[in-house]
């Protein structure tokens, strides 16, 4: 009995994923239970487990794009198996000349992409299937009845093979090749010699990289963070207030009570407690900078959800501690504690990314002086930290050397004034630099 494997439940407003990584190989045997394969969305990684003890078959490579409902393998319960000299990540040509001949029965072959009736017709070809062999069946036809050479085209598909979209691209573009090669209107590809047709590619056609270019195709999660932030760049009215801070009463405290705090709470008392605490404290005076723009509509959020940027082996992640205005600095540190362990691991659940009403992005763990954050949409602004390091600080009319941060407030100006952003990043160290008051939440 054959078990077919779909694409595991994606979140709502998720359409397709990538086939990250086969944990066993094409023809390998697996059992019940046992992860057979990571999928990665925009935002998280999903696992596939086996449905059966049997014999697993992949149906599509790594890095492919699924969609909903697509069916991804498929386990023969009770055959007998091995380990197969096909890794699951790259499937074999036969089955991906199957899953091409299935298209080709289900798609008539399109004639060339171009209305130039000078096209040959199969029988007039020089190029033999030998010279395109271990592409799949509907390429190595559209070559040969063509009369292309695979150098002559440049592959989009995994490790650069040749695709049936590579070759109506360049068909499309043929009466320009057909220019560059030479040949006039009454000429045909049969009289290109096969030495020259080896060299020669469209001007309008893909480019070959230079030598020492390595081309990678961009994850699910950086094609989507990509899209997100250029929209934001697009749409926002971005502006950047800057502050600095004496972080020298924050870490005087930290000082003093981190051993007993740990050993009360089982946690390390770290500086997000604090800027959270403080952010929290700030959202509550100026509610307009925890709001969003919805068309005309203002969306007052009456939640302080705190997204907090930390960095995964996938990227920058932002999941969200939810509800920090009713958390105390320890359940704030665990939070942050269990959500960043969860990144790294790629564990993190699609509910703990979305919802976020502020983001705190920290360049100063990997020794940013200052920066000027962007929105993590749909939000209308973000506080960036940096690193910290011993300034000249006046005291009492006194110079003296303290440890200083600047903070930056990237914001949204068509929701957000001026006034309301610095009187928010005013606040945030006002209380920075009186610990006390988010102690007593003044």
């Amino acid at each position: 009995m054959a078990h077919s494997i779909k694409t595991p439940e994606l979140p709502e407003s998720v359409d397709e994923a990538t086939l990250l990584t086969w944990h066993a190989e094409n023809g390998d045997s697996v059992t019940r239970d046992a992860k057979i394969a990571d999928v990665e969305t925009d935002k998280i990684v999903l696992e596939i487990f086996a449905p059966a003890d049997g014999v697993l078959t992949t149906k599509v490579a790594e890095g492919d794009i699924i969609q909903r409902g697509d069916v991804v393998a498929e386990v023969e319960e009770g055959a007998g198996g091995g380990t197969a000299s096909t890794k699951a990540s790259s499937p074999s040509s036969s089955d991906e000349e199957k899953k091409e001949d299935e298209k080709e029965e289900k798609k008539p072959e399109p004639a060339s992409g171009s209305s130039d009736a000078s096209l040959p017709a199969p029988e007039a070809s020089e190029v033999t299937e030998e010279e395109v062999k271990g592409l799949s069946p509907s390429v190595r036809r559209l070559l040969v009845q063509n009369n292309l050479h695979p150098e002559q085209l440049t592959g989009t598909g995994r490790n650069g093979r040749i695709v049936r979209k590579d070759v109506e691209r360049f068909l499309d573009e043929m009466p320009e090749a057909k220019k560059n090669l030479g040949l006039g209107k009454a000429d045909t590809m049969k009289e290109v010699p096969p030495e020259e047709a080896k060299k020669s590619k469209p001007a309008g056609g893909p480019k070959e990289d230079p030598p020492y270019v390595r081309r990678v195709q961009m994850s699910q999660l950086r094609s989507r963070v990509a899209t997100r932030l250029k929209d934001v760049q697009n749409t926002a009215a971005l502006l950047t207030t800057f502050n600095e801070v004496n972080m020298k009463p924050v870490m005087d405290i930290r000082s003093k009570y981190k051993d007993r705090f740990q050993e009360d709470y089982g946690v390390k008392l770290g500086f997000m407690s604090f800027f959270v605490k403080a952010t929290v404290e700030a959202l509550k005076k100026f509610p307009i900078v925890n709001a969003q723009l919805d068309g005309r509509d203002i969306l007052y959020q009456e939640a302080y959800h705190i997204g907090v940027a930390v960095d995964s082996p996938r990227g920058l992640v932002v999941p969200v501690v939810r509800d920090a205005d009713e958390m105390n600095f320890a359940e704030i540190e665990r939070g942050i504690r269990e959500l960043a362990g969860k990144a790294k691991e790629a564990k993190l659940t699609y509910e703990e990314l979305i919802g976020g009403t502020f983001t705190i992005t920290n360049g100063g763990v990997f020794g940013s002086m200052l920066s000027t954050p962007i929105l993590n949409a749909p939000q209308s602004a973000i506080l960036g930290m940096h690193t910290i390091q011993q300034r000249p600080w006046v005291e009492d009319g006194e110079v003296v050397v303290r440890p200083v941060m600047y903070l930056a407030l990237t914001y949204d100006h068509r929701l957000i004034d001026g006034r309301d952003a610095v009187q928010f990043l005013g606040s945030i160290k006002e209380s920075l630099e009186d610990p006390s008051q988010l102690m007593l939440q003044l």
